[in-house]
């Protein structure tokens, strides 16, 4: 079965699929989100909990949910006496450019940290720091930054300390500005992840990785298995689409049924057109269909229409 779709040997850290593998990987997923936190943070990452794939449910069964790509869970050690600090990372590779990125990050953050306290708790110091960090080959501001830094800040005076724990990143595979050579590596390598890009110590611990996790056999199984996952999601898009395309020509019939009894006997009101285009119940449509071949006149008509609607 040809999907278009990459070869396992082809993926690249980028790849969603591959993404997921490593960090959820129980031999090297640790390994591999520490060197690739700090190669992107450049940044000394302390004890990790890895948790690839995580799904945080909607707050009702009508609201949206999300899934986390790469959430990793950092235990850092403070200075002397003081507690520990947690610190909360989000990796997520986006591949296509479809997406309003800022609110999409911003309803990610929400759930989030929607998750991040106990009922009750009242020291909000409590609530972990949160990086979120979007790796697109896309530039998603258009300036050409290697990585794209926001946070929260006070307008009328820039330099106010906020600090409120929150922090996105956003790194662009082939942005040319700003960074380090460091960065700018192992940015190269997560879009093109052959060997000949592994060309620094992080880059060739992350190819080390990648070459260990790709043959593993459970891991082809599951890109096998993706194979018929995409088959039976695309067969139940199609009908999907079949049966949408179906009720939207039974509807353009019905619409034109309508107005060619009433147009005998004058000219539709816009009002009435529109409210037969904003019609999604396909027994209201056959019912005004039958009207229509009842009624003397116009206004008749949409005064019936009117009584039958109450």
């Amino acid at each position: 079965m040809d999907n278009g779709k990459k070869t396992l040997e082809n993926m690249n850290v980028l790849d969603d699929f591959l993404m997921s593998q490593l960090a959820a990987d129980e031999e090297y997923g640790e390994a591999f989100c520490r060197r690739l936190l700090s190669s992107l943070l450049s940044k000394k990452v302390g004890k990790l909990r890895v948790n690839a794939q995580k799904v945080f449910l909607g707050l009702s069964p009508s609201l949206r949910g999300i899934r986390l790509d790469v959430e990793v869970e950092e235990t850092e050690e403070a200075e002397g006496s003081a507690p520990a600090v947690m610190n909360l990372y989000d990796i997520e590779p986006h591949l296509r450019n479809d997406l309003d990125l800022p609110r999409h990050n911003r309803f990610y953050q929400a759930r989030i940290d929607g998750k991040g306290l106990q009922s009750g708790e009242k020291d909000f110091t409590r609530l972990p720091n949160l990086y979120v960090l979007t790796v697109t080959d896309f530039d998603p501001f258009g300036e050409d930054q290697m990585v794209y830094t926001v946070h929260n800040m006070c307008e009328e005076v820039p330099g106010l300390a906020y600090e409120d724990g929150l922090r996105y990143y956003y790194f662009y595979t082939d942005g040319r500005k700003g960074g380090n050579e460091a960065l700018r590596a192992v940015l190269r390598y997560l879009k093109d992840s052959r060997a000949e890009n592994a060309v620094d110590a992080a880059t060739r611990e992350l190819h080390r990785y990648v070459e260990k996790v790709k043959i593993r056999p459970e891991v082809r199984v599951a890109y096998m298995r993706l194979d018929e996952i995409i088959y039976y999601e695309r067969k139940d898009a199609a009908k999907e689409a079949a049966a949408e395309a179906t009720r939207v020509a039974t509807k353009a019939t019905q619409i034109r049924f309508i107005l060619d009894l009433l147009e005998d006997l004058g000219e539709v009101p816009p009002s009435v057109l529109e409210r037969f285009q904003a019609e999604t119940d396909a027994e209201i449509l056959k019912r005004w269909h039958k009207l229509a071949a009842k009624v003397g006149s116009i206004e008749e008509f949409i005064q019936k229409m009117d009584a039958n609607d109450r």
